[in-house]
């Protein structure tokens, strides 16, 4: 007995092997052939241009960080040393006490210098000074509170003696600002300058009373509050050259300057 037997068809093919083989013509598959090696430069290329971009990259920000560097080393030394160097800082206040040697020949022809000693306070910041004449070794002068207000332009005296308060318009021409007067005696404390031994005299003469002590600010008020305060007029103010005797006056001699000042207050006649 024969067996006869039907061979199954092959399955059919996939699309895409069938598109394959039609492009393949003679049965090989349809490929696009490279050279030998091809495949294996072109990621070499791209990660060597990857590189290259990397280090331009690194190579600019480290320029921009350096010329940062660069302008803020010069913004510092600008602005803070150079500025340190020309306006040192000043503090809020300072106390000094001060002795200056000066000539009296008219009051003291035989004994040559004298000695004059006084504190000071001086306040950057609130732009006022304060002097303090304790009793002087020598006769002729009275102790004295001073005040030099730049903020109102007014100069308060407050006679010890007599605890009186007289005050005037400030004298720009003779009293040193706070700031200057401040360097004065620094350079004087140091031994750097030495101020002049001549005296000026400005003689004043007491006109009206003051009665409303509040607009002469709050520094002389707090001076002058409770005692008996009155207004000056200058009479004038010169390079002292003789003593003239003058009637019912009072002395007071400071030092605010780099020179001595005697401040001659006199009553109306």
């Amino acid at each position: 007995m024969v067996k006869i037997g039907v061979q199954q068809p092959p399955a059919a093919l996939k699309p895409e092997q069938e598109k394959e083989k039609a492009a393949g013509g003679d049965g090989a598959p349809g490929a696009v052939l490279l050279p030998p090696g091809t495949e294996e430069q072109a990621p070499a290329v791209q990660s060597r241009r990857s590189s290259l971009s990397g280090v331009c990259y690194l190579t600019m920000g480290l320029l921009v960080l350096l010329l940062g560097l660069v302008f803020a080393s010069m913004y510092v030394y600008r602005y803070f040393f150079i500025t340190q160097i020309s306006s040192p800082q000043l503090p809020r206040e300072s106390v000094f006490h001060c002795g200056v040697l000066y000539e009296d020949s008219l009051y003291s022809p035989f004994k040559g210098q004298l000695e004059l000693h006084e504190d000071v306070k001086i306040y950057i910041e609130e732009n006022y000074e304060q002097i303090n004449v304790p009793v002087p070794q020598f006769g002729g002068s009275d102790p004295a509170d001073i005040i030099h207000d730049f903020q109102r332009g007014l100069t308060a005296y407050h006679d010890i003696t007599l605890d009186k308060c007289y005050v005037i318009e400030l004298n720009t021409t003779i009293v040193m600002p706070p700031r200057n007067l401040w360097e004065l005696l620094v350079n004087v404390k140091k031994g750097t300058y030495l101020p002049q031994t001549y005296i000026i005299q400005e003689e004043m003469i007491a006109t009206e009373h003051v009665h409303d002590m509040e607009q002469l600010g709050s520094f002389i008020y707090r001076l002058c509050s409770g005692k008996e305060t009155y207004r000056l007029k200058r009479r004038s103010a010169r390079r002292r050259i003789s003593r003239r005797e003058a009637g019912n006056c009072h002395r007071i001699r400071h030092f605010e300057n780099t020179f001595v000042v005697e401040t001659v207050i006199c009553k109306k006649s």
